[in-house]
């Protein structure tokens, strides 16, 4: 599935009376579910991940004030997984920084229930900062990538 397609599921679960959707495609599911976590004081929809990572999530890097000009943009994570900057393991990265992106192209994958997710730009311009590390869990909302529209 898209990334556009996932954000419109996340989407319609938190606006809708439903507390879980579960979609089959081509042979891939995804379920995203309303569900309360300790700590959070309201319900929030978060994609169910059936097992946990093997290793614990890193923080998300504070933001640099330098780096980060009111033009810049974050392309933020889409779902909870594990983040991969190529196709396989041997495979050249996908986006490198400093390099020039368009809409549509891929940028990374995320993986959330064994299903492989290309995440694509949504923005054209230049890639600042990779703000992951290969092969880390990432969490919703999480910056991925900074990127200046203007370059």
């Amino acid at each position: 599935m898209k990334e556009s397609e996932i954000r419109k599921l996340i989407k319609l679960v938190e606006e809708a009376e439903i507390d879980e959707i579960e979609i089959s495609h081509w042979w891939k599911k995804i379920r995203i579910s309303k569900t309360k976590y300790p700590g959070n004081s309201h319900n929030a929809v978060y994609p169910v991940i059936q097992e946990a990572p093997a290793q614990q999530p890193k923080p998300a890097p504070e933001k640099v004030e330098e780096e980060l000009s009111s033009d810049m943009i974050e392309i933020k994570s889409p779902m909870v997984g594990t983040y991969y900057r190529a196709p396989a393991p041997d495979a050249k990265p996908y986006v490198e920084e400093n390099q020039y992106i368009t809409p549509g192209q891929v940028l990374c994958i995320i993986e959330a229930m064994k299903l492989m997710n290309e995440i694509e730009s949504e923005v054209s311009g230049k890639i600042v900062k990779i703000l992951v590390e290969n092969a880390q869990p990432v969490e919703y909302g999480q910056a991925l990538f900074l990127v200046d529209p203007n370059a």
